[in-house]
């Protein structure tokens, strides 16, 4: 028997599971930063409504991505116990928790969806404001949707199937880019019509992966979505991985608040060369990220099958290929950087700090950034959540927010003070997590 089949994933396996997973992950990165380039063509208004509600749409949509990963790694953990009516049985309950916190979260927002934009963006032009109330009012509508297909993607996910997801989401950004041309410079709808356009696609995916849910021949089928009732023990269990995970990605997007306040104090030459590094930060590390999220299933199903050798040996293989593809991809970025300055008409100086900044990004980001977050994903998947979120959060706050704040206000470093900052973070992440992994304490969480 050759080795490879001693185990619980072939090679083979690995690349059905992770392919469709980068793809994804990489494919909606781009036409994410296509959309934002369509939406700056109707005006600074719209680009800053668009940009500021989005800061409040992330937070609400990584909580439902929290919930969605709790319900990938408790499917798989059955999974590889061979529990087909338990596995079957906690996806229900996934979908039912996503549905009640979704539904719940629009209706709150939608009522007081003015008052909260006064309240965290009151300083801002009345224009902006009045693109923005528009802007939030259709994305609202849209979280229902985006909150069931990260559900049902999960279950499928946890079955292995990644490659259907991907399909859908490809789609889905094809007619919201599509949507957009169509809205925005077609009927002229302005901001309603990017919002629109996402709130279609968004429709588009929840639907779609229903009706995947339905077919024969896989191991959870759900079709009688209306008979589906709270189980309290399963909910539980939803929870206590989904809340720490949903607390853990807020954190960090108000530490990422935190510091666009810091940047916005230092010039338009260096908010402008900040944003585009972000969104060049963003590409090189999107296709890494898939492998982190086919980790949990992989290692969800090792546990479930009692065999924790396993997923510890999983987690330092794909640890290794998320290097190799993290490697690849910062090269990539960093050879098309001084082309996208370029093509984006950026001025001289803050092009100059772009570049900078992606070719210290190039250079450490390879070095730091895989311990801190790919071994994360397979311990969480152990049920070592609150670790995760712990030290996740602490050495946000400690290094990318507060030495952030202090070498740009007090120091003079300019944006590279960011990037400084998050090098430190995930340096210190990611010892703590190798000293976590090499404990096995994550086993035993």
């Amino acid at each position: 028997m050759k080795q490879e089949e001693k185990h619980l994933f072939s090679n083979k396996d690995l690349c059905r599971l992770l392919i469709p997973l980068m793809v994804e992950q990489l494919l909606a990165s781009l036409m994410g930063t296509i959309d934002t380039m369509m939406v700056s063509n109707i005006g600074s208004a719209a680009i800053s409504a668009v940009s500021l509600v989005d800061s409040i749409n992330i937070l609400v949509i990584q909580a439902f991505s929290a919930l969605a990963a709790g319900g990938t790694i408790l499917c798989s953990r059955y999974i590889g116990h061979k529990d087909e009516k338990e596995a079957k049985r906690a996806a229900e309950q996934v979908i039912f928790v996503v549905a009640v916190v979704a539904a719940a979260v629009t209706v709150l927002c939608l009522l007081f969806r003015i008052p909260l934009l006064r309240l965290v963006f009151g300083s801002v032009e009345p224009a902006i404001m009045e693109a923005s109330e528009t802007y939030f009012f259709y994305t609202a509508i849209s979280f229902p949707f985006i909150a069931l297909y990260g559900a049902g993607a999960s279950i499928l996910r946890a079955q292995t199937d990644t490659k259907r997801p991907m399909v859908i989401s490809v789609i889905s950004n094809f007619l919201n880019v599509g949507g957009n041309a169509f809205l925005i410079w077609g009927l002229h709808m302005g901001v309603a019509g990017a919002a629109v356009s996402t709130l279609i696609s968004r429709i588009f995916c929840a639907f779609a992966v229903f009706i995947v849910l339905r077919k024969p021949g896989q191991m959870i089928v759900i079709r009688n979505y209306l008979r589906i009732r709270p189980d309290w023990g399963l909910i539980r269990k939803v929870l206590g991985i989904g809340i720490p995970s949903g607390i853990e990605n807020s954190m960090f997007q108000f530490g990422k608040l935190a510091i666009q306040s810091t940047v916005s104090t230092l010039g338009t030459a260096a908010i402008a060369a900040q944003a585009m590094t972000n969104i060049l930060e963003g590409l090189n590390g999107v296709a890494a990220m898939g492998v982190g999220i086919g980790l949990m299933t992989v290692v969800g199903q090792c546990i479930g099958a009692n065999r924790e050798d396993e997923a510890v040996y999983y987690i330092k293989k794909l640890s290794v290929v998320a290097e190799v593809v993290l490697t690849v991809s910062c090269l990539m970025v960093f050879a098309l950087t001084k082309p996208v300055t370029i093509l984006g008409g950026m001025e001289a100086e803050s092009a100059a700090m772009c570049f900078r900044m992606v070719t210290a990004i190039t250079i450490v980001k390879p070095l730091a950034w895989t311990m801190s977050f790919i071994p994360a994903y397979g311990m969480r998947a152990a049920g070592d959540v609150r670790f995760s979120m712990i030290t996740s959060c602490v050495s946000m706050w400690l290094c990318r927010v507060t030495l952030c704040v202090f070498l740009c206000r007090r120091m003079g470093f300019g944006p590279m003070g960011v990037w400084i900052g998050m090098f430190a973070d995930w340096t210190v992440r990611g010892m703590t997590f190798a000293v976590r992994f090499k404990s096995r304490r994550w086993l035993s969480a």
